[in-house]
This record gives C-alpha cells, sequence and structure tokens, in this order.
C-alpha cells in the first residue's frame, strides 16, 4: 500500500529509509494543509510566542511542569500551535517541551488494535440471508495524519470494516463464503488498507470468525448431505455384493472341478461351528450321500 495521502504516488518503499521519507512526506502535506490559506507566522502569533516564552522564564523553576511531557516508546505527540499543525511531523517516543500557553498536546497509541465487527446480516448473491462477524487489526501508522486529516480514525475505521463487510460478502455466492473463507479475508483487508491510508491507518489483517445460517437452511442443509451419505452407502454396499458374487462364482467353479475340495470344505466349515460355545446340533451327512442323489437327480 502506498504511504502517501496525495494520488500521484505510483511506487511501493522499497527499503526503510524510503519508507521513513514517504511518512515525512505526509506529514508535510498534511502540515501544508494547514498553512496553504493562512500565512505562516504573522504578528499576533509572534507576540503571544514571546509573550509565553518570558512567562516561562518569570515562573521558572515551576513552568516545567506544564513544560515537560514525556511519551512511552508505542505512543507519538501532535503538538498544534495557535491551531496549526508544527512542521516536523509527531514528537517522541521520550521527553519534549512544549508551550503551555499556546500549544495544545495530543498523544496516539501506535499499538496493533483489535475491533470485534459486530454480526452483519447479509444477503449473498443466491439470496440467502446470513449473519456473519469478523475481527479486524489494525494500527496507526502516521500520527499526524491520523489525527490531521481526520475527525476520529478509530471510528472511522470500524464503521467502514463493518460497511466492507456486508458489501464484499453480497458478491458470493453461500458454498463461496463457506469455502474461500481466507481469500474474502484477504480481499477485505486490501479494500480497507486502501481506503484507510489516507487516514494514517494501516489494517494488518482481517478474520471471519463466525457464519450463522437460519435454522431452516441448517436443517435443509443437514437433510440434503444425510440423503447424500445414505445414498453413497447403498452404492458402496451394492459394489460389495457384486465383488463378493464374483468371487463365490470362482470359488464355486474352482470346488466343481475337485470332488475332495467340497468334503474338505465340509469339514472345515463342522471344525468352525464346533468351535463356538453354542447349543446347535449339527447331523454330520456323508458328501458321497449327497453326491449320489445329485446324480440321480441328474
Amino acid at each position: 500500500m502506498n504511504n502517501k495521502i496525495s494520488p500521484d504516488s505510483e511506487e511501493l518503499p522499497t527499503n526503510m529509509h524510503e519508507m521513513k521519507g514517504r511518512n515525512n512526506e505526509i506529514e508535510q502535506e498534511a502540515v501544508g494543509r494547514t498553512h496553504e490559506a493562512v500565512p505562516k507566522q504573522g504578528f499576533c502569533d509572534v507576540l503571544l510566542t514571546l509573550l509565553c516564552l518570558a512567562l516561562i522564564i518569570v515562573t521558572f523553576p515551576f513552568s516545567l511542569f506544564f513544560c515537560i511531557r514525556v511519551v512511552q516508546e508505542y505512543e507519538r505527540a501532535v503538538i498544534f500551535r495557535l491551531g496549526r499543525l508544527l512542521h516536523g511531523g509527531s514528537k517522541g517516543p521520550g521527553i519534549f517541551f512544549i508551550l503551555p500557553c499556546i500549544e495544545n498536546c495530543t498523544t496516539v497509541d501506535l499499538r496493533t488494535l483489535t475491533f470485534d465487527v459486530p454480526p452483519q446480516e447479509v444477503l449473498t448473491k443466491d439470496s440467502v440471508t446470513i449473519s456473519v462477524d469478523a475481527v479486524v487489526y489494525y494500527r496507526v501508522q502516521n500520527a499526524s495524519v491520523s489525527v490531521a486529516n481526520v475527525e476520529n480514525a478509530h471510528h472511522s475505521t470500524r464503521l467502514l470494516a463493518q460497511t466492507t463487510l456486508r458489501n464484499i460478502l453480497g458478491t458470493h455466492n453461500l458454498h463461496e463464503i463457506l469455502a474461500e473463507r481466507e481469500h474474502i479475508s484477504n480481499s477485505m483487508q486490501s479494500v480497507l488498507d486502501e481506503c484507510t491510508d489516507a487516514w494514517g491507518i494501516k489494517v494488518e489483517r482481517v478474520e471471519i470468525k463466525d457464519v450463522r445460517l437460519p435454522v431452516q437452511l441448517q436443517r435443509a442443509m443437514a437433510a440434503e448431505a444425510e440423503a447424500t451419505r445414505e445414498a453413497r452407502a447403498k452404492v458402496i454396499a451394492a459394489e460389495g455384493e457384486q465383488k463378493a458374487s464374483r468371487a463365490l462364482k470362482e470359488a464355486a467353479d474352482v470346488i466343481a472341478e475337485s470332488p475332495a475340495a467340497l468334503q474338505l470344505r465340509y469339514l472345515q466349515t463342522l471344525n468352525s461351528i464346533s468351535a463356538e460355545k453354542n447349543s446347535t446340533i449339527i447331523f454330520p451327512l456323508p458328501v458321497d450321500i449327497i453326491g449320489g442323489l445329485l446324480k440321480k437327480g441328474e
């Protein structure tokens, strides 16, 4: 993503020095926006500044309690002097001085923030109403721009995330939303990052947490899945019966070639039945008699 406000940017920064340079350009543009219609410094500005410095000198060292400011490593201070954004961008981290009467200091947190997007009722492309919630991870990458270019950068980013979630999901079918969550999250992250770049906000990651379907649709999908599984089970059972019948036919052909094989198979069956502890009564019948009966029948 380009780290500029103006639309003239074409190339991405290739290293940290270029990125810092472009951040400075963004700050200079934000500062220049406030100085285009107003002179750089008028007589009243100079007079008020001198009076403030004189007051600080007269009340020294008590004035140090009002002049010294300290910001943490993860914070930056944006200073306005007589309503104008100071050149040089934000201050910090560490200690710095401000003029208490004519300067106003705003502290901006640069840490990554987490926003839980409330459940959004979305109408998909195939006219199915679903409820989707997501998580957005973002941070302030330019403190001066986030203060000077938008009234409330965090609130604006959160509202834009809700709107973008509904717009993007409305262009997909239900099966695409369920199967391509990662792709939809990346698309949403790219759109948000492009829109919030002019606000000094960097959207790092977007994740879709949950997709809730209507109860009737859940029942219909469950019935469809159950019917599909039953049909597949019947097909598999039929294929098994077909293979078993072929195997039995081949075994019968082999046994028919040797009368002794049928007797051995008969004895194996008797052995397996007698091994089980049951109350089955077996009346052995010689195989020769069965063979004689078969010949008489022919």
